[in-house]
């Protein structure tokens, strides 16, 4: 047996960089307590999802990676509590600005850096005026309990990151995430699409998946106001849910899985065994 214990945190924010990184670090202490061994918080939990408009005023809360307090932050809890924590950052490294992801393991050191490869550009999710795309490539990370691949929000659309991160030896897939109300079209509801995005990833690559959005509405009574809602689930390697919250509720989304089991399951449907990469190459053609 091997089994890994996985958390996604759904919270609602302030818009306080201080008070949210605690509020995320008291959220990820509950989950450490439940059991959890590797905790999911959502994207940019240091305060409001600020893409929504653009504001050069912004960039100025943008830091490093080593003077980051939501890193620094999750360094610490993540030693207190003996767990992995993937921590969505603002990240500025010299003129350049990414929404980035810091894996932090069970002794509070850095294991490395993903940058979100997939920006998105809409109404209320104008994130091309303030990252870059990403320069890492996808990333998985060896912990104690299982090899975890983490993209970021958008990343989460595209089945070529779940493959890819699968392809490096990935055994649980994890989204952090910011979505809600969609600006341009009060009608629209993607909830149901979000989800069935990644459990189409958890089916055609047998894998654990885990993901974590923010609940609430911020900017309430502006012309920016966005409702986010929540819906932070975890699937197994089937699709199936297995926790899940509603559109409104605070807490953590908790599941145990065997690894082992898992591997055996992903063998046996035979999707990696049965690819055909030489097949693939229009794949990789930007035409």
């Amino acid at each position: 047996m091997r089994p890994i214990t996985v958390a996604g945190l759904q919270l609602a924010f302030s818009g306080v960089r201080d008070a949210d990184i605690a509020h995320t670090a008291a959220a990820v202490r509950a989950a450490a307590a439940a059991g959890a061994q590797v905790i999911l918080p959502p994207e940019l939990f240091e305060g409001h999802y600020f893409c929504r408009h653009e504001d050069e005023s912004l960039f100025a809360t943008a830091l490093p990676l080593a003077e980051h307090p939501a890193v620094a932050a999750m360094r610490d809890v993540a030693l207190e509590t003996k767990t992995y924590i993937p921590t969505s950052f603002f990240e500025r490294d010299g003129h350049h600005h990414y929404n980035s992801l810091a894996m932090i393991d069970d002794g509070g050191n850095i294991m490395g850096v993903y940058r979100k490869s997939h920006i998105p550009d809409g109404p209320g999710y104008e994130e091309k005026f303030y990252f870059r795309p990403g320069n890492t490539g996808f990333k998985v990370w060896p912990t104690r309990h299982g090899v975890i691949g983490v993209g970021i929000c958008w990343d989460q659309w595209y089945p070529e990151t779940a493959r890819h991160m699968m392809l490096q030896g990935a055994e649980v897939l994890m989204f952090p995430t910011a979505i809600g109300s969609e600006p341009h079209d009060p009608n629209l509801d993607t909830r149901r699409m979000w989800r069935r995005a990644m459990q189409g990833h958890a089916v055609s690559n047998v894998v654990p998946v885990v993901a974590c959005n923010r609940v609430g509405v911020e900017e309430a009574g502006t012309p920016h106001e966005q409702a986010f809602y929540g819906t932070s689930f975890i699937a197994d390697e089937r699709g199936d849910i297995r926790a899940e919250r509603d559109d409104q509720e605070q807490g953590a989304v908790i599941a145990t899985f065997d690894l082992d089991i898992v591997a055996k399951h992903r063998a046996a449907f035979g999707f990696f065994r049965d690819r055909r990469p030489e097949l693939y190459a229009r794949l990789a053609q930007d035409i």
